[in-house]
């Protein structure tokens, strides 16, 4: 078994010291502090003890033959610091430049780490892990500038206080069919078309934003709402499928929010099979969940969202589109979908391909 060494504290010094002035052996001392007697002779050595006769170095004060217990402590702290290792994400560097850069685009210190390591695959210098990036950031003195990066993670706030929301006045659901009878393709995820949706409520439920996913590429569409109940929900989620091939319109997972009540006239505008998750089981959607998580970094919880155009959502969501995605080894929702869709020709609309 490997024997881990410690080294001495203050209080261990002191009776080296004392014990010395007695004319005490090295392994009288480690005796008395139950420690190996190569530890107490490896403390003296190093800190400037010469037995009788032996000639001390110019300038080393003979106090217990050259030893001394605070002078010795000092001596161990700054050798401690010296054998650290410098810290290779230092905020001054050059590489430190490259990743906020793309902290500041939203991206996860995972993705960062992803996308350094294939950009320099031979370079360890110029590739940094997700780890040593939270260290970066939060190794930084408290101040403005660590509030920065912070808020720039995803989840940037460390606590959350509850906020009292709306009364939700939206409509009921009738007619529903069941997550339990969505077809093996769209569980196992294999080809496009498939999508899971969700809606975003603003402060006091007076607006909303609809998020579409592509359950097999991660693609993302956002969809303006003019409010969030079932008629505005009908309106935009018609207008966000239109342009899509049939092809791209297979099947709809959602949960049982109200705003999906016109659930029939979707499905019999669009050609979309709507199946509904289980009460309280987010996980059923867990790609829309995750995804709602990425999209708070650009909505915040209780703010307006009328306030946002079309074309604004609609750059967020390219934004998202355009970010190297784990589970898809690293390669971008975009790429994932239009390398699909070209394999299959499926013809994309220039409003989608463009995300504008």
């Amino acid at each position: 078994m490997t024997r881990r060494y410690e080294q001495l504290s203050a209080e261990e010094r002191g009776v080296v010291m004392a014990m010395k002035l007695q004319g005490s052996s090295a392994r009288a001392i480690a005796r008395a502090l139950l420690r190996a007697p190569s530890t107490v002779t490896r403390e003296l050595r190093r800190n400037g003890y010469r037995a009788e006769g032996e000639v001390c170095p110019m300038g080393r004060p003979r106090v217990a033959g050259g030893y001394n217990a605070v002078r010795a402590g000092v001596r161990a702290r700054r050798v401690r610091r010296l054998a650290q290792p410098a810290r290779k994400l230092h905020h001054r560097g050059p590489l430190w430049r490259t990743v906020r850069s793309m902290l500041e685009q939203h991206w996860s210190p995972e993705q960062i780490a992803a996308e350094l390591k294939r950009e320099h695959p031979d370079q360890p210098a110029l590739q940094a892990s997700h780890e040593t990036i939270y260290t970066a950031i939060y190794a930084m003195p408290r101040g403005t500038l660590r509030k920065e990066l912070v808020a720039l993670l995803r989840q940037g706030r460390a606590a959350r206080r509850p906020r009292t929301r709306g009364v939700d006045r939206r409509g009921s659901l009738q007619d529903m069919v069941s997550i339990h009878m969505r077809p093996p393709e769209a569980n196992d995820r294999l080809l496009p078309g498939h999508w899971e949706g969700d809606l975003i409520i603003g402060a006091g439920n007076r607006s909303a934003v609809g998020t579409l996913v592509c359950r097999k590429t991660l693609f993302v569409m956002l969809v303006k709402m003019d409010g969030a109940t079932a008629v505005h929900a009908l309106k935009g989620y018609e207008q966000a499928f239109s342009p899509l091939d049939e092809a791209l319109r297979k099947t709809l997972t959602y949960d049982q929010g109200k705003e999906m009540a016109l659930h029939k006239k979707l499905a019999e505008s669009t050609g979309l099979k709507i199946y509904f998750a289980d009460p309280h089981s987010p996980w059923q959607r867990g790609i829309c969940e995750n995804i709602n998580g990425l999209i708070r970094q650009y909505l915040p919880k209780g703010t307006d969202l009328s306030v946002h155009s079309q074309r604004q959502l609609d750059h967020i969501a390219w934004s998202l589109n355009t970010r190297p995605r784990k589970t898809l080894g690293w390669h971008t929702p975009a790429q994932v979908f239009f390398e699909h869709c070209f394999e299959h020709k499926i013809d994309v609309q220039p409003v989608v391909a463009l995300g504008l």
